[in-house]
């Protein structure tokens, strides 16, 4: 049995997982990085240099990828953005052009058997958006660069063009990058689209010995469309349409008269509503952008002083120790501990004992100042640290080793909070957890990067694509 998802799916999951993020009974998702330490290829299948390809796994997906967590940002309602492929205007290049009626048997100019890949609209420098619905029987754009807004189509460069929108430079700023840009529907132009208005009529055979000018008629389902024919060398050479009528979801033209044969031609159908009614589902928007700035150590809850290799998106996860989802605007997910005056300091990246109890971690990131240790504990023996297959948590007034610095210091039990920065820590006997419940809620999305340094003077622009 033969069966397809359709890009009208495709668009409704994208419409929804858009709106979960502002509904009534919203769900909560945070921007997460992760993975401090190198990717090795025992522990992983991969490198620094080619970070590994994640696995969809209940492990990876579920555990793995909490253990190495650093930190979390909430992504607000202005954090997400339906996005289509970024195709830029530039004379003298060959666009596709809009058809109802690509397929693997009728490709598009480029090629493409499906409209959204093909290249039939393009931004331009001042980030207006259009749609080319003629293109000139495949030639390339010859003229300078449209800046029209008017609602109508418009002919320019020997294409026929429809505006759709204009990105607004704070969209610009947040969503554009080179691969993507947003999308949206402008509400003028919207307004003024008829549905099922014939804009285009293309000619696909030009006939002989036409010695006067036929005659052309539209029929279908639909009404008012007319049209007339240009002829030129005894062949129709052109079809201007003087009314694009309405209504049609399919139509036939004849071209009639003229003392001439074999002239042919047909109806480009628009979309449903008419072009830029809807410029979303249009132009393909079945993608979705999420758009994160980490500035500095956002509230210190992000270490400045490590890098990361992982970044993910977790939906509704809790608050530690509880059932509830969590909603402060960031969240620092490594274990820290405190320790009384000393000597010696701990490394990143080094692995760390504790004896007495036989835990073992990570550090993340060591404030010798403050004697604060931030560490990740790693609970399998396959992934990391572990190699007895056990997962105790350090704890008590027992010796913390650095297995690389050679560091022993003993935490400060009685310490129940400790500055970070421009943060207080609560301790428990000295210790403290992540902020977010370690495998709660679910992680929907996660990527692996070649390793991103970080500093306090510094901001990552953290974009994801979701495509549905």
């Amino acid at each position: 049995m033969s069966a397809i998802i359709t890009e009208k799916f495709r668009l409704h999951n994208a419409a929804q997982f858009e709106e979960s993020f502002s509904e009534t009974a919203s769900d909560t998702y945070y921007t997460f990085i992760g993975k401090s330490s190198p990717f090795t290829t025992a522990t992983s299948g991969g490198s620094d240099i080619s970070p590994p390809i994640p696995v969809d796994s209940v492990g990876e997906t579920e555990y793995y990828a909490w253990d190495s967590m650093i930190g979390a940002k909430k992504l607000t309602v202005s954090d997400v953005h339906r996005v289509i492929p970024r195709r830029n205007w530039s004379n003298s290049t060959v666009f596709d052009m809009y058809r109802h009626d690509i397929s693997s048997s009728n490709t598009s100019t480029s090629g493409a058997s499906s409209l959204y890949d093909s290249s039939f609209y393009f931004m331009t420098t001042d980030f207006n958006v259009y749609k080319v619905l003629d293109n000139n029987g495949g030639t390339a754009y010859s003229g300078v660069e449209p800046t029209s807004t008017a609602t109508a189509p418009f002919s320019l460069g020997g294409y026929l063009l429809q505006y759709m929108y204009t990105i607004t430079s704070s969209d610009a700023q947040k969503f554009v990058t080179t691969d993507f840009i947003p999308v949206q529907t402008d509400s003028t132009v919207s307004a003024a689209a008829t549905d099922g208005a014939i804009d285009n009529i293309v000619i696909t055979a030009g006939g002989s010995s036409y010695s006067s000018t036929p005659t052309v008629t539209i029929t279908g389902d639909g009404s008012g469309a007319t049209a007339s024919a240009t002829v030129a060398g005894n062949a129709v050479t052109g079809i201007t349409i003087t009314d694009n009528g309405s209504g049609y979801t399919f139509a036939t033209v004849t071209i009639s008269g003229g003392g001439g044969t074999g002239a042919t031609a047909e109806a480009i159908i628009s979309p449903k509503g008419g072009h830029g009614f809807d410029a979303v589902a249009e132009l393909g928007g079945h993608f979705v952008m999420t758009a994160t700035t980490l500035t500095a150590g956002e509230s210190d809850d992000f270490t400045t002083a490590n890098d990361f290799r992982q970044i993910g998106l977790v939906v509704n996860p809790t608050n530690f120790g509880t059932a509830t989802i969590a909603s402060a605007s960031t969240a620092r997910q490594t274990f820290a501990v405190v320790f009384p005056s000393g000597t010696g300091d701990f490394v990143i990246d080094e692995e760390i004992n504790q004896a007495s109890t036989n835990a073992v971690g990570k550090v993340v990131e060591w404030d010798s100042s403050n004697r604060i240790l931030f560490y990740q504990q790693e609970r399998f023996s396959d992934f990391g640290t572990h190699t007895d297959g056990s997962a105790p948590a350090f704890s008590g007034a027992n010796a913390i080793t650095g297995q690389t610095s050679g560091t022993t210091r003993t935490p400060d039990t009685t310490a129940s909070s400790v500055t970070f920065g421009s943060t207080t820590i609560t301790l428990t006997s000295g210790y403290a957890n992540p902020e977010l419940q370690p495998d709660s809620g679910n992680i929907v999305y996660l990527e692996q990067r070649r390793p991103i340094n970080r500093n306090t003077d510094q901001s990552e622009d953290i974009r994801l694509i979701i495509e549905f």
